[in-house]
């Protein structure tokens, strides 16, 4: 896998299960945040591309980041997700995600995006988040 995406940055160590599939980095922009991860060949299955488990585990990284605010003020965990896969990823590709809050309750978020490599579109998303405040 090449490094990490220039403008983004990561935060190893926060969840053991996204370091030991990504690392996945973000950065946050006016419009939210922006997901990206570079797929590398542990990341494929028998077929050469990059695994379904893989991409909808990006994606939850994606939507939980945006749906907590990178975890600022409270902490969030994905109760539904939905996925559709559109088109094949190959190692070495530049995935990359804007999770989009569709609505925020006092309770729930719901978010929809896209995984695209460049302009292709790899997988579309939606889910359900609930929000568990910090004590």
């Amino acid at each position: 896998m090449t490094g990490m995406p220039a403008g983004y940055v990561t935060d190893p160590g926060f969840d053991p299960a996204e370091d030991h599939v990504g690392p996945f980095y973000y950065r946050k922009t006016e419009a939210g945040y922006q997901c990206a991860f570079t797929a590398g060949d542990r990341n494929c299955n028998l077929n050469g591309t990059v695994h379904g488990g893989i991409l909808m585990t990006f994606a939850d990284f994606s939507l939980c980041l945006a749906a907590s605010d990178h975890y600022q003020s409270e902490s969030a965990i994905t109760v539904s997700f939905n996925a559709d896969f559109v088109a094949a990823a190959e190692s070495g590709s530049l995935i990359e995600c804007t999770p989009r809050i569709v609505r925020k309750t006092g309770s729930m978020v719901f978010v929809d995006g896209d995984l695209r490599v460049g302009d292709e579109i790899v997988m579309t998303f939606s889910a359900v988040v609930k929000r568990l405040r910090e004590k």
